[in-house]
């Protein structure tokens, strides 16, 4: 029996709100004293304690061979440094693997953070550099 691993290239994608909406949101900078609206990030948060963390990565590269779910919250996530960065994302499913088909891969600035919705599948964050 083969445990053999599909090996398939992806072109990444800048980021836009709209083009990253069935995944999440994209949080971008806003002026000081803005009301709350739609474009702030949408958390949610009930089924759990919120996790605040700084993580610290090594240089993985833009290859992943493993995906995963948050399926009872939201995630944020972003670059502290300002470096541009990576991220696969699989839509939400209530299914327990995502649709490969449906994988698609995102360059995002390094001022921005991105909200991902309930049960977005994704791989990354993923660096170039150190």
């Amino acid at each position: 029996m083969s445990n053999s691993i599909t090996v398939r290239p992806l072109s990444a994608q800048l980021i836009t709100a709209e083009s990253f909406r069935p995944y999440g949101q994209l949080i971008t900078p806003s002026h000081d004293g803005k009301l709350f609206d739609e474009s702030d990030a949408q958390l949610h948060l009930k089924n759990g304690v919120p996790r605040f963390y700084i993580m610290r990565l090594q240089t993985r590269g833009r290859k992943f061979k493993r995906i995963t779910r948050h399926s009872q919250c939201t995630q944020c996530l972003g670059s502290l440094g300002g470096q541009e960065w990576f991220l696969g994302v699989a839509p939400p499913s209530p299914h327990p693997q995502p649709d490969l088909e449906k994988l698609k891969v995102f360059r995002i600035p390094g001022d921005c953070f991105i909200k991902l919705e309930v049960g977005t599948w994704h791989a990354g964050p993923l660096f170039d550099q150190p």
